[in-house]
């Protein structure tokens, strides 16, 4: 799969005990890391922490109300493996964090606007988190198996532009591309904080020579923003979107502490 960029593919996290020393690695060599995981690897220690309760936060009544078992345990490792993954960066311990979520969903860290940014995905048994200290940050992942109807959407997802060089390809790389499209522009409307409320159809892509997407737009503000694309598990693509705010800083600029976060636990 094309478009693997300095970020790196994601990095798999099998559970509470990392290996956070690689995701920390990522985070200060690059800006931002991208880890993949199942709820399921995550399952046992996580029911086994007594601090489970604390760690779901303002998270534990919408845990509450998803009628589905499965739904719930899925929902709440989602939340405890994106806990674990920004005190892992910030060297603190989850328990100390408190995510809350801005009107598009994007999950936020409180007392650290405009120094971190997350973002979250899960699909089937996946989960997939980005952390970002260098700009606003989004993914956003799909099975390879799903089958999402090119004719019937097309005109929701794509451009116009889009939807002429992606008929004129045989089916199955029509299928590909289209997915890999589609998860590109999730991918980047939740960088925006704006999710599924902004027409994909406004957002164009364009590939480049080394087969890499790019916005369409070549103005310099969009320049700022790297794709990548990953298969993940040889059955998922993740797609992560990041706007660069902090070029020329280096790897010396570091997200500040809140007040009393201690070490990482």
């Amino acid at each position: 799969m094309t478009g693997v960029e300095a970020s790196g593919a994601p990095l798999h996290v099998a559970g509470p005990e990392g290996p956070w020393d690689e995701v920390c690695d990522r985070f200060e060599s690059v800006g931002r890391a991208v880890v993949h995981t199942t709820w399921g690897e995550w399952l046992t220690a996580a029911l086994l922490d007594p601090e489970l309760r604390g760690l779901l936060g303002r998270d534990r009544p919408r845990y509450r109300q998803n009628p589905a078992a499965a739904g719930r345990l899925a929902f709440a490792m989602s939340r405890v493996v994106m806990k674990h993954t920004a005190a892992a960066v910030l060297h603190t311990a989850p328990a100390t964090l408190d995510i809350a979520y801005l009107p598009g969903g994007q999950p936020v860290l409180r007392g650290f606007g405009g120094e971190v940014w997350l973002s979250l995905a899960h699909t089937e048994e996946l989960i997939v988190v980005a952390v970002s200290r260098s700009g606003p940050v989004g993914v956003d992942a799909e099975s390879v198996t799903r089958r999402v109807s090119f004719e019937a959407l097309h005109g929701q997802v794509c451009t116009p532009q889009e939807a002429e060089l992606l008929a004129a390809l045989p089916d199955d790389r029509r299928a590909a591309r289209f997915l890999r499209l589609w998860t590109l522009k999730e991918a980047y409307t939740k960088a925006l904080g704006q999710g599924m409320r902004r027409g994909f159809g406004t957002v164009g892509f364009r590939w480049d020579g080394d087969g890499r997407a790019v916005l369409a737009d070549d103005s310099s503000a969009a320049r700022a923003w790297s794709f990548t694309t990953c298969l993940v598990r040889d059955r998922y693509l993740v797609s992560e979107a990041c706007r660069d705010t902090d070029r020329g800083q280096g790897p010396q600029h570091r997200p500040r502490r809140g007040p009393g976060r201690g070490p990482l636990a």
